[in-house]
């Protein structure tokens, strides 16, 4: 996003936060709000002449708001109402920066009712557990990533794998991470995994193993990252046989490499 939609954004956070905090419905509001904002995404997603108008920063900021309670007034719950109202009142930079801003705020608000009810590490391992499986399957991320695929039957697909095997809110976010028309969806549920972490205060390191961690292993190498990173670390382990032994740890960007595999790497590129 260029400057103007990230203040935008801001802007519409704030509202956000402030109509969740000021319900005492709690993590059912976020969760309601969250699902409705997608809804309005979905709705600006097939409507282009809509979605160019809401983010018309050279009409009238009233002339916006009417059209957006002419539209989504009688459908949506009053405090995701007053959200979208924020966000269209804003100077976007495009149409597009909107509606990814709707997304993001759909995102927070189903996160945050998540940790409202002391569901946020369960729906972050989820979130991560299922990207895994995604990119595991070549088919099936190619089924979820196919363009041609209505967002639907993109839902149905996944709803056949997460039925009654997740939270409502990690299931409302991976519904809406697949029905994208753009990126790759396991890509789009690390990041939400990453989102969660950070809403609790945790980095992600993801540790790729030959065999899984003991619980006892695990807390200790988080405690280790902890102290080298300065910030606690929610680690995420994932089994691969082809490292030997040792493992490879990634945080963000980088990686630390201390597997068999990698040394051995690391000493033929060093022969002759």
């Amino acid at each position: 996003m260029h400057a103007a939609s990230r203040d935008a954004l801001e802007q519409s956070r704030s509202v956000l936060q402030s109509s969740l905090s000021a319900n005492p419905a709690g993590g059912a509001t976020g969760a309601k709000v969250g699902a409705e904002l997608f809804q309005v995404v979905d709705v600006l997603e097939e409507n282009r002449s809509l979605r160019v108008a809401v983010a018309d920063s050279a009409a009238p900021v009233e002339a916006r708001e009417d059209l957006t309670r002419s539209v989504f007034g009688w459908k949506v719950d009053e405090s995701t109402l007053a959200v979208v109202l924020a966000a269209v009142a804003q100077s976007w930079s495009t149409p597009r920066d909107l509606r990814e801003g709707l997304v993001t705020l759909g995102r927070e608000a189903l996160l945050l009712s998540a940790r409202e009810q002391g569901q946020l590490g369960t729906v972050e391992d989820e979130l991560f557990r299922l990207g895994r499986v995604v990119a595991g399957d070549p088919q099936f991320e190619a089924a979820l990533s196919d363009r041609t695929t209505t967002a639907d039957a993109k839902r149905a697909l996944l709803g056949q794998v997460l039925y009654g095997k997740v939270t409502a809110v990690t299931e409302a976010l991976a519904s809406q991470a697949v029905a994208r028309p753009e990126g790759m969806p396991a890509d789009d549920l690390d990041a939400l995994s990453r989102q969660a972490a950070e809403l609790q205060g945790q980095s992600v390191a993801v540790v790729t193993a030959a065999a899984e961690l003991s619980a006892e292993q695990q807390s200790a190498l988080e405690s280790k990252l902890a102290t080298i990173y300065g910030r606690e670390m929610t680690v995420h382990v994932q089994v691969d046989p082809d490292v030997i032994g040792g493992m490879v740890i990634r945080v963000g960007d980088e990686i630390i490499d201390g597997s068999v595999a990698g040394r051995l790497d690391a000493v033929r590129r060093a022969l002759p």
